[in-house]
């Protein structure tokens, strides 16, 4: 079964083919790759690869934390997956409810929100 690797603290000059060349002779690469910045293009210094087993992944972890890539003592570890679902956002709530001039309202919102209930806020 696959295993991707977590690789940090990479170079600005780290590529994706640098990344995929120091790390081929641990074993099967499946997919290798920098992250980059959508502004700049500019690596964002870490990136990921995937091995076609777990024990390769395991050797190419023990191999190469905390050694030199580049000109950059790099993190190398298990990458974690994350949960099903999309992204990991979520609708998070907020200021909800409605709001009067004259005399006050509710505030709340789903999921997160509160309420409150408003007083006299002013005449007309």
């Amino acid at each position: 079964m696959a295993a991707k690797v977590f690789v940090g603290n990479l170079s600005w000059g780290t590529t994706d083919e640098s990344l995929h060349q120091a790390f081929s002779q641990y074993g099967e690469i499946s997919d290798c790759l920098v992250l980059k910045d959508r502004e700049t293009g500019r690596s964002r210094g870490f990136g990921f690869v995937t091995f076609a087993d777990e024990n390769q992944a395991q050797s190419a972890i023990q191999a190469m934390n905390d050694q030199d890539l580049d000109g950059r003592n790099i993190r190398v570890n298990l990458a974690n997956e994350r949960p099903a679902g999309g992204n990991g956002g979520g609708f998070r709530g907020g200021r909800g409810g409605f709001r009067s001039n004259n005399y006050g309202g509710q505030q709340g919102g789903y999921n997160g929100g509160y309420q409150q209930q408003g007083g006299y806020n002013g005449g007309y």
